[in-house]
């Protein structure tokens, strides 16, 4: 039997899939986590075009998600505007 590695990138393909992707990951609260998954739809999406649309260089954008990382808050939304993706605040 043959397997092949995962890869979230693979299924990171519209922007419905992205949002709920996103949604999952924000139901965590772990901000390392909310970084990591806005870099995998930014790999997916591509980061140098991604960086173009954020008004970011693609350095600025791969440090602003890496690991360990606290990018303030004008460039994450910056980076889900460029995603195409919003947020949206209910009472929990």
């Amino acid at each position: 039997m043959k397997y092949s590695k995962f890869n979230i990138e693979d299924y990171l393909d519209s922007d419905e899939a992205c949002a709920a992707y996103l949604s999952a990951v924000f139901e965590e609260n772990d901000p390392d986590l909310i970084l990591a998954a806005l870099g995998d739809i930014a790999r997916a999406r591509g980061v140098t075009k991604l960086a173009q649309d954020a008004g970011l260089d693609r350095e600025s954008l791969c440090n602003a998600l890496r690991p360990g990382a606290k990018p303030d808050f004008e460039t994450v939304f910056r980076i889900m505007k460029a995603m195409n993706i919003t947020m949206q605040v209910q009472a929990g």
